[in-house]
């Protein structure tokens, strides 16, 4: 097992990744370029955390967790446009959105960690 599985964060993430792509796959209302998009913002946020956690630097895993924690704010944007297009119902919406601050928030911490405040 690798280090990174261990990890609230990233244990975390891989569930907000598998709800994500389980949704597209289920919509048949979302544009091919949104889609692709979420997509990858999603799965970015795990792969950064497990990369991350590969580095001996502080520097260098602090970088890997903010171009993850971006991914989180890009999926809200995402889910934001979704909501405001009504191809995301509210409570889908709500539920998404929650995932994502909450995975921001966690990763805010360990960047914070890793920066001495």
């Amino acid at each position: 097992m690798f280090d990174f599985e261990k990890l609230d964060i990233y244990q975390k993430a891989k569930q907000f990744n598998k709800e994500v792509y389980s949704f597209l796959r289920n919509s048949k209302t979302i544009d091919s370029v949104s889609k692709n998009q979420l997509r990858r913002a999603s799965l970015s946020i795990m792969l950064n955390i497990a990369e991350g956690s590969s580095r001996f630097s502080k520097p260098d895993r602090r970088n890997f967790f903010v171009i993850s924690r971006g991914s989180a704010f890009e999926c809200a944007a995402i889910f934001d446009f979704l909501k405001d297009e009504t191809i995301l119902t509210e409570e889908e919406f709500t539920q998404f959105y929650g995932k994502a601050d909450e995975l921001s928030r966690m990763l805010f911490r360990m960047i914070g960690n890793l920066t001495g405040n």
